[in-house]
C-alpha cells in the first residue's frame, strides 16, 4: 500500500511551491561510490478514514489490483479503474472511490465518475512527459557519445551526419529548434513530445540518473543543459552495453554528478609541467636529428600525462608492478617521461657512430624495451615499470605482456590483480584490424588467464599510415571491438588534457573496482606522415591543412591556464626552458656513449640467474636422471585418484589400471614420461604450466591430469597437486580456441621468470602456424635481437598416420630452417661442446623416439645453467605403440637426454659387415626397424635416430659416420622431398663426412600438400620409401 500511495504521490503534477520546497531541502549526502537506489518517501496526507477500505488487512489485495491495472486498465473491474485513474489525477482523500452503478440502473453514475476523472489533469499526457524525460535521458547515456565534440580537427563524424557545433549549454538559453534537429539524431522518437512550452517545467529525476547531484527535480531545460555536459562535450562514454547494473551505476555516478571536473591548482600545474615534458621531449629530437625516423608523439602529446596519471591512481590503490606494450609511435617519449630511462641512453642511439656489443644483432631503438623500479613522486610509494620489447607487427605484443602480467600475479601471490597489472597501448587502425586483439580480449576473464583487467589507451590519430578510417574498418569506432568483453569505452578529445586527466582516473578507478577492462580512446591527430620523412599530403591533403593550422595542445593548455591565473607566463616559460636544459645536458653526456649494451634494455630481468655480466653460472648439466624411489611414487600418484568419494570414468580407471601395472613392471610410455618428468620438477620446488587447446585431457585421449568426478558436476582432480607436501603449484588448462593469443601469453608468462617449465601444445602441429607472428618475431630471434632468453616449450603433434593433409605434419622445415647454426662449418669441438652448442643456438629442435628421451629432454630444460626454446614433435601412433615403451634404467641417475641413440642389434656389433646406415628421426623409426625385421637385414642395415635435429650433434654423426665406413648414408623420413628435415640434415651430414661419401634420400616425392587424403595412396607411399630405404641397388650408378 505504501509503495501504491508513493506511486500516486510521485505522478501528480507539481507545483511551483512543492518545487522550490524540493529543491531546498537537499538529499541526505550519498558516500563516495554508492550506488543510486530508490528511497521512496512516506506520504501520510491521505486520510485512511476517508477512504474506508484502505486498511492493512486489504492492501496487499489494492496493491494487486493497482499493478494489474497498471499493465491493463481493463484487468480490472469498471470502479477500480475509476479509483486508479482519480487517484492518479490528483483527486483528494475520499473522492477518488465512487459506488459502482446499479445493475438495472442507467449509466448516470457512470457518466458521473467519468466526468470526474476528466476534470482533473491530463494523466497521460503527465505520464507519457515524465517518460519522454526518462527516455530522452537515456537516449544521452546510449548515443551522447556520437554528439561529443572529441575531435580536435572538427572533422570526425562517428556513424552520423555532422552534428551542429553551436549547441546551447548555457543556463538562460536553448535554441529549441536546434536541438530538436539534434535529438532526431540522439534518440529515434526525436524530442519524445515534449515541446518548447515544456522547457521550463519540472520533472522528477529516474534513479538511472545522477545529473540531479543532490536535487531530486529539475527543469526540463536544465535537464538538457547537464546531459549535454555530461555527455556531449570533450568526453564521449559508451557503456550503455555493458549488461551489469552495478556498473552502468558507477559510470554514470563518475560522469553524470555536477562539478565533477574540478582540478586544484596544484593537479593543474603538474599536468602543465607534463605537458611541456611531453611535448618538449619531442621538439628537442626534431631539432638534433631533424632526418632521423623516430616515430613521434606529435598531435597526441597528452598520452604521457594519460599514462602518468593511470599509473599515480593505480599506485594510490596499491598497484607496485605495471607491464606495458606499446607500438613504435611515441615509445621513446614514454621511455623517456613514463618509464625514466635516462635521456643519454635515447639520444646516443640516434649516433650512427655507436658500436654494437657483441651480445646480439639488435634491434631499432623504437622496438626496445625497459625496465625500471623507481619511487613514484604522486604516491611516494614503491612502483616497478616495464616496456616490453616488441617487433613492428602491431599488437602482436598484446598477449605477451598479458602473460608477463600473469606470471608476476601467481608468483607473488597476487590472485585478484591488486598489486600487478598491465596498460596496453595501440594504434586506431591496428586496434580494429588486427585479429590478435579480438584474441586477447577473449583471454581477459578466463580462469587462467586473466589479469584482473587491463587498461587499453588507444592513440587515435584517425589514419593508418596513409589510410583513412572508413577504408580501415566497418565500425563506427576503432574500439568497438572492446564491447565484446563489455569492457566501458572512454572517448576524449586529446586536446583537452584535463578531460583527458579525468577519464584517465576514472579508467584507474574502474580497474581497481572492478578488475575488468576498460578503454581511453584518445581522439587526436598525427602532426607529421607516418614516420618524419613521410609526406602526407599525397593521401589526405585536407586533413594536413588542417593540422598545420591547429595549435599544439601544450600552447591551448598553457594559454587556457595563464587565463585562468593558474600559472604565470613567466612561471610557464621557466618550465619550459628548465626542461630544455635538461635535455641539453642529457645530450652532452650521450657524446661520450661509444658502445651500445642491448643488455641495458632488458624488459624482464632474472636477478640472481646469471653472473653479475649475465653469462651462465656454468656451462655444464647435471643428470637428469631420477631414483628409483621417485619413478615409482610419481607412478602411483599418475594411476590413482588421491581424492576420496571421487568417481571416475570406467574408461579411465582401466588406463590408471595399465599405468599402475606398467609402473610394477619398470616401464613408462609417453604420457607416463611425462607425467614423471613434471611430477620430479614440481617437487623440485619448479612450477609447471601446461597450456593449449584441450591439454587437460589430451587431444588423444592420453593425458587425463584433470580427473573429473562422474556424479558431482565440476568437481575435479588433478592428481599432479598431490605428489608433495611442498611441491610447486601445477596449472594445466585448455585454453579459448585460438593460437596466436594464447601462444604469445604462455611466451609471456615464461619470460617472467627462469625457475618454471612453460609448455605450449597445438591441438595439431600445423595449427601452430596461426601463431607463426609469435613463433618468428619473438621465440626464434628474441634473444639475439633482445638479449632476452626464454626456455618456452612448444609441443607439436606431428607425423603422417594417413589423417590426411591438415593433421599431418607441423612443419619442421620451417622451425629448422630458422636454426641459426652453420650447415658448412664442423664446429670446433671440446670438452663442453653439446652444452656450448646449446648456449649459442636460437632454439632446440628436437624428435623423440622414446618416452625416456622426452623425460630428459623436459627435465633439461630446467637443470641447463640458461634458457632456450624448445621445440618438440611429439607422436601420435606413439603414445600407444607396443614398443614405444622405456625402462625405468633409463631414466635413473646417471643417465641424459640422448641428442642420437645410436643402433643396438647386430648390425653395430660387425660394423665392417654394414651395407647401408639409415639417418632417421621419430616415428618412421618404428616402421623401418620393423621392415628390416621383415626382410632379415639386422647385419646389412644400421639405423640410427637423430633426436636433437638442433643444433645439429656433429660430433655424434661423426662417431656414427667413421664406424661404418663402408656403408651407403641415407636419410630417410616420412615426410614429402621439399619438406620435413632432409634440406636440413643432408648438407650437416656431408659437412661431418668432409663431403666423402653421398648422403642418398629414402621418403616421399615433393608434393605442394604436407600429406595425401586417401588412406590407400598413404600406404603405396609408405610402401614405395620403405622398398628404397633396403634395396642396397637403390642408388648404385648414381651421382
Amino acid at each position: 500500500m505504501h509503495r501504491l500511495r508513493t506511486t500516486v504521490s510521485r505522478l501528480r503534477p507539481i507545483t511551483a511551491a512543492q518545487t522550490v520546497q524540493s529543491l531546498s531541502q537537499p538529499r541526505p549526502a550519498m558516500a563516495e561510490g554508492a550506488l543510486r537506489t530508490l528511497q521512496p518517501t512516506r506520504h501520510l496526507n491521505a486520510s485512511v478514514a476517508a477512504e474506508p477500505f484502505l486498511n492493512g488487512t486489504s492492501s496487499n489485495y489494492v496493491e494487486e489490483m493497482y499493478f494489474a491495472w497498471l499493465e491493463n486498465p481493463r484487468n480490472v473491474h469498471k470502479s477500480w479503474d475509476i479509483f486508479f485513474r482519480n487517484a492518479n489525477a490528483g483527486a483528494p482523500p475520499g473522492t477518488a472511490y465512487q459506488s459502482p452503478p446499479p445493475l438495472g440502473g442507467t449509466a448516470q453514475g457512470l457518466a458521473h465518475a467519468q466526468a470526474l476523472v476528466g476534470a482533473q489533469p491530463n494523466v497521460e499526457k503527465l505520464v507519457e512527459d515524465h517518460l519522454a524525460v526518462q527516455s530522452l535521458i537515456r537516449a544521452y547515456q546510449i548515443r551522447g557519445h556520437h554528439m561529443a565534440q572529441l575531435d580536435p580537427l572538427g572533422i570526425m563524424a562517428a556513424d552520423l551526419e555532422p552534428t551542429p557545433s553551436d549547441i546551447i549549454t548555457s543556463h538562460d538559453k536553448l535554441e529549441f529548434s536546434v536541438f530538436k534537429e539534434r535529438l532526431c539524431n540522439l534518440a529515434a522518437g526525436g524530442f519524445y513530445g515534449l515541446d518548447e512550452s515544456d522547457l521550463d517545467k519540472v520533472f522528477r529525476l529516474p534513479t538511472t540518473t545522477f545529473i540531479g547531484g543532490n536535487e531530486s527535480a529539475l527543469p526540463l531545460r536544465e535537464i538538457i543543459r547537464r546531459l549535454e555536459m555530461a555527455y556531449c562535450q570533450h568526453i564521449g562514454v559508451e557503456f550503455m552495453f555493458i549488461n551489469d547494473l552495478e556498473q552502468c551505476q558507477w559510470i554514470r555516478q563518475k560522469f553524470e554528478r555536477p562539478g565533477v571536473m574540478q582540478f586544484s591548482l596544484e593537479e593543474k600545474r603538474t599536468l602543465l609541467a607534463r605537458m611541456v615534458r611531453s611535448t618538449r621531449f619531442e621538439e628537442f629530437l626534431q631539432r638534433k636529428w631533424s632526418s632521423e625516423k623516430r616515430f613521434g608523439l606529435e598531435g597526441c602529446e597528452s598520452l604521457i600525462p594519460a599514462l602518468k596519471t593511470i599509473i599515480d591512481k593505480s599506485s594510490e590503490s596499491g598497484v607496485e608492478s605495471v607491464i606495458m606494450g606499446m607500438p613504435h609511435r611515441g615509445r621513446l617519449n614514454v621511455l623517456a617521461n613514463v618509464i625514466r630511462k635516462e635521456l643519454e641512453q635515447i639520444f646516443c642511439q640516434f649516433d650512427s657512430k655507436l658500436e654494437a656489443a657483441d651480445e646480439g644483432s639488435g634491434d631499432v631503438k623504437y622496438h626496445l624495451g625497459m625496465y625500471h623500479r623507481r619511487i613514484n613522486r604522486v604516491t611516494d610509494r614503491n612502483i616497478t615499470l616495464s616496456l616490453m620489447a616488441n617487433p613492428s607487427h602491431l599488437e602482436a605484443v598484446d598477449p605477451v605482456v598479458q602473460g608477463k602480467t600473469k606470471a608476476e600475479q601467481f608468483y607473488c601471490g597476487d590472485t585478484e590483480g591488486k598489486r600487478v597489472m598491465s596498460i596496453l597501448l595501440h594504434g586506431d587502425a591496428a586496434f580494429a584490424g588486427q585479429g590478435i586483439v579480438y584474441e586477447t580480449f577473449h583471454l581477459s576473464d578466463l580462469p587462467s588467464y586473466t589479469t584482473h583487467g587491463t587498461i587499453h589507451v588507444v592513440v587515435n590519430n584517425q589514419i593508418g599510415f596513409t589510410t583513412d578510417p572508413r577504408m580501415a574498418r566497418s565500425s563506427p569506432y576503432p574500439t568497438d571491438v572492446a564491447r565484446v568483453v563489455n569492457a566501458p569505452i572512454f572517448h576524449v578529445n586529446a586536446d583537452d588534457p584535463e578531460a583527458v586527466m579525468y577519464v584517465c582516473n576514472v579508467a584507474a578507478e574502474w580497474r581497481n573496482t572492478f578488475h575488468k577492462d576498460v578503454v581511453v580512446d584518445l581522439v587526436c591527430y598525427r602532426r607529421n606522415g607516418h614516420n618524419e620523412m613521410d609526406e602526407p599530403m599525397f593521401t589526405q591533403p585536407l586533413m594536413y591543412k588542417q593540422i598545420k593550422k591547429q595549435k599544439g595542445v601544450l600552447q591551448i593548455y598553457a594559454e587556457k591556464l595563464i587565463a585562468e591565473g593558474a600559472v604565470t607566463r613567466q612561471e610557464y616559460e621557466e618550465e619550459v626552458s628548465k626542461y630544455d636544459k635538461i635535455c641539453e645536458e642529457a645530450y652532452t653526456r650521450s657524446k661520450d656513449e661509444k658502445i651500445l649494451h642491448i643488455k641495458h634494455w632488458l624488459d624482464s630481468p632474472w636477478p640472481g640467474f646469471f653472473t653479475l655480466d649475465g653469462q651462465p653460472k656454468s656451462m655444464s648439466c647435471p643428470s637428469t636422471g631420477l631414483s628409483e624411489e621417485d619413478l615409482s611414487h610419481i607412478g602411483n600418484i599418475a594411476s590413482s585418484v588421491p581424492m576420496e568419494d571421487f568417481t571416475i570414468h570406467g574408461g579411465l580407471s582401466r588406463i590408471l589400471k595399465s599405468r599402475a601395472t606398467m609402473v610394477s613392471q619398470r616401464l613408462c610410455d609417453w604420457a607416463l614420461a611425462e607425467y614423471m618428468a613434471f611430477g620430479s620438477l614440481l617437487k623440485e620446488g619448479i612450477h609447471v604450466r601446461l597450456s593449449g587447446q584441450d591439454v587437460e585431457r589430451g587431444t588423444f585421449s592420453h593425458r587425463h591430469h584433470v580427473l573429473h568426478d562422474q556424479n558431482v558436476d565440476k568437481r575435479i582432480c588433478i592428481p599432479m597437486n598431490h605428489i608433495s607436501p611442498d611441491q610447486a603449484p601445477y596449472t594445466v588448462c585448455n585454453s579459448s580456441l585460438s593460437e596466436y593469443g594464447v601462444l604469445g601469453f604462455e611466451l609471456g608468462f615464461a619470460m617472467a621468470s627462469p625457475n618454471a617449465l612453460v609448455l605450449w601444445e597445438a591441438q595439431f602441429g600445423d595449427f601452430h602456424n596461426t601463431a607463426q607472428c609469435i613463433i618468428d618475431q619473438f621465440i626464434s630471434p628474441g634473444q639475439a635481437k633482445w638479449v632476452r632468453q626464454n626456455g618456452i616449450v612448444l609441443l607439436l603433434p606431428h607425423g603422417m598416420e594417413g589423417m590426411g593433409p591438415e593433421h599431418s605434419s607441423a612443419r619442421p622445415e620451417r622451425f629448422l630452417q630458422m636454426c641459426n647454426d652453420d650447415p658448412d662449418v664442423f664446429p670446433v669441438m671440446s670438452e663442453d661442446f653439446a652444452m656450448c652448442q646449446l648456449y649459442d643456438c636460437n632454439w632446440i629442435v628436437v624428435n623423440c623416439s622414446t618416452p625416456a628421451n622426452y623425460f630428459h629432454v623436459l627435465r633439461r630444460q630446467i637443470l641447463q645453467p640458461f634458457r632456450k626454446p624448445l621445440i618438440v614433435f611429439t607422436p601420435k601412433s606413439l603414445l600407444r605403440h607396443p614398443e614405444a615403451k622405456s625402462s625405468f634404467d633409463d631414466m635413473l641417475p646417471g643417465t641424459h637426454f640422448k641428442r642420437i641413440i645410436p643402433d643396438d642389434g647386430p648390425a653395430s656389433a660387425s660394423p665392417e659387415k654394414v651395407k647401408r646406415v639409415i639417418f632417421c628421426t621419430g616415428k618412421v623409426y618404428y616402421e623401418l626397424t620393423r621392415e628390416r625385421k621383415n626382410r632379415g637385414m639386422e647385419d646389412a642395415v644400421a639405423i640410427v635416430r637423430i633426436e636433437q635435429l638442433s643444433p645439429f650433434p656433429f660430433d655424434l654423426v661423426k662417431v656414427e659416420t667413421d664406424r661404418y665406413a663402408n656403408a651407403d648414408l641415407v636419410w630417410c623420413q616420412e615426410e614429402h622431398k621439399n619438406q620435413g628435415y632432409y634440406d636440413y640434415i643432408k648438407p650437416r651430414i656431408r659437412t661431418t663426412i668432409d663431403r666423402g661419401r653421398p648422403v642418398w634420400y629414402a621418403g616421399r616425392e615433393p608434393a605442394a600438400a604436407p600429406a595425401t587424403g586417401n588412406k590407400q595412396t598413404h600406404l603405396m607411399e609408405l610402401q614405395r620409401f620403405l622398398d628404397t630405404a633396403f634395396n642396397l641397388g637403390a642408388f648404385s650408378g648414381k651421382q
